[in-house]
C-alpha cells in the first residue's frame, strides 16, 4: 500500500492540508501552552484553573523545625549490645509512638511524643529526656 505522503507526491504544494495547516503548530494554535491568555483562553479557564497563581501556604524556612524522628519500632532493630541506646549521638531528635516495643530499653532522646514514652514504659524500659520535654503528638 502506498503511503500518504507518496500518495500526494507531484500532486500540489500543500499534500492535501491547505496552505497554512502545514506549516509548523499553526492549525493547532500553537505549541503547547501558547495562546492560553489569547486565543485559547476558555480552555484554560475550563479544564485548567489552577494553572495560575499561588495556592497553599509556604513559611520561611528559618521559621520551620524540622525533626530527625524514629518511631517505637525501629528501636528493637538498634539495639546492639546493652539496654540503653542514646538516640541523640545516632543523630535522630525525636522519638514518636508508632508500632510495637517488647523489649524494655533505656532510651535517651531529646524529644518523645507521650504515645512513646507510654509504649516503651508498658515494655518495662524507661525514657529520658536531654534538652527538651514530651511533645504532644
Amino acid at each position: 500500500m502506498v503511503s500518504r505522503t507518496n500518495k500526494f507526491r507531484g500532486r500540489c504544494r500543500t499534500h492535501g492540508r491547505g496552505h497554512k495547516a502545514g506549516r509548523g503548530a499553526g492549525k493547532r494554535g500553537g505549541r503547547g501552552n501558547a495562546g492560553l491568555n489569547k486565543h485559547k483562553v476558555m480552555t484554560r479557564i475550563k479544564y485548567m484553573p489552577n494553572h495560575w497563581g499561588m495556592h497553599g501556604f509556604n513559611r520561611k524556612p528559618s521559621l520551620r523545625t524540622v525533626n530527625v524522628c524514629c518511631n517505637v519500632s525501629d528501636l528493637e532493630k538498634m539495639e546492639a549490645d546493652g539496654d540503653s541506646i542514646n538516640l541523640t549521638e545516632m543523630g535522630i531528635d525525636k522519638l514518636l509512638g508508632s508500632g510495637q516495643i517488647k523489649t524494655a530499653l533505656n532510651i535517651t532522646v531529646g524529644a518523645a511524643s507521650p504515645r512513646a514514652v507510654e509504649k516503651i514504659e508498658s515494655a518495662g524500659g524507661s525514657v529520658s529526656l536531654d534538652g527538651g520535654e514530651e511533645d504532644s503528638e
